[in-house]
C-alpha cells in the first residue's frame, strides 16, 4: 500500500472513533432516543412516538419525564405532578397541588364517550400514607388517567429511577416538534 493511502485510511479510522466516542459519550451522558410504548400519556404521546429524552434537565412540576418503572423491567413515560415537599389531592377530577387547583389541559377526557369524571378522589395520603411527596422521589400520572399505570397504583417513583426529561417528538413526522 503506498504511504498515501495508508494516511488516508487512518485519518478515516480516527474520524470514525471519534465520532462513535462522541455519540456514546452524548447518548449515555446528555440525551437518548426513546420510543412511547402504550397509551397512557394520550393524547400528548401515542404509542410508538418516537422521543428524545435530557438526562441534563432540572425537573419541574408538569414535566413528561422516561422513568424506570418501579413495577416492571421496562421504562415508562409520565407527567410529574408532585415534586419534594408537595401535598397532592384529587376532588371532582380537580387536581390539588398544595391546595391551588390546576387546569390540567393535557387529560384526555373523552374515550369515545363524553364522560363526566376521569380522575377518582384521593389523597396523597390515601395511596402513599405520606402526608407529602418526601425528598429523593416524585408523584406521576399519566395523561390518560383511564389507561395509566401510575403513582395511584404503584405509588412514589425515585428521583434516581428518572432517565430523563422529553424534549421533543421526532416521529410521526407530521408531530414532530416540541411536545406541550
Amino acid at each position: 500500500m503506498q504511504e498515501s493511502t495508508k494516511k488516508e485510511v487512518y485519518s478515516w479510522i480516527k474520524s470514525i472513533v471519534f465520532a462513535a466516542f462522541i455519540v456514546i459519550v452524548c447518548r449515555l451522558f446528555i440525551f437518548t432516543p426513546v420510543t412511547v410504548q402504550g397509551v397512557s400519556m394520550e393524547p400528548t404521546f401515542e404509542d410508538k412516538n418516537r422521543i428524545v429524552v435530557s438526562k441534563t434537565s432540572k425537573l419541574d412540576r408538569f414535566d413528561t419525564i422516561v422513568f424506570k418503572a418501579p413495577d416492571a423491567d421496562k421504562q415508562y413515560i409520565k407527567r410529574i405532578i408532585g415534586l419534594p415537599g408537595d401535598r397532592i389531592e384529587m376532588q371532582d377530577d380537580v387536581l390539588y397541588v398544595n391546595g391551588k387547583p390546576y387546569d390540567e389541559t393535557y387529560v384526555k377526557r373523552n374515550n369515545g364517550i363524553e364522560l363526566r369524571r376521569i380522575t377518582g378522589d384521593f389523597t396523597l395520603q390515601e395511596l402513599t400514607g405520606k402526608t407529602t411527596v418526601p425528598k429523593g422521589y416524585l408523584f406521576v400520572l399519566g395523561d390518560n388517567r383511564l389507561k395509566s399505570s401510575d403513582s395511584r397504583e404503584y405509588g412514589l417513583i425515585s428521583t434516581d429511577s428518572v432517565i430523563g426529561e422529553v424534549k421533543f417528538r421526532f416521529y410521526p413526522l407530521q408531530n414532530t416538534g416540541v411536545p406541550k
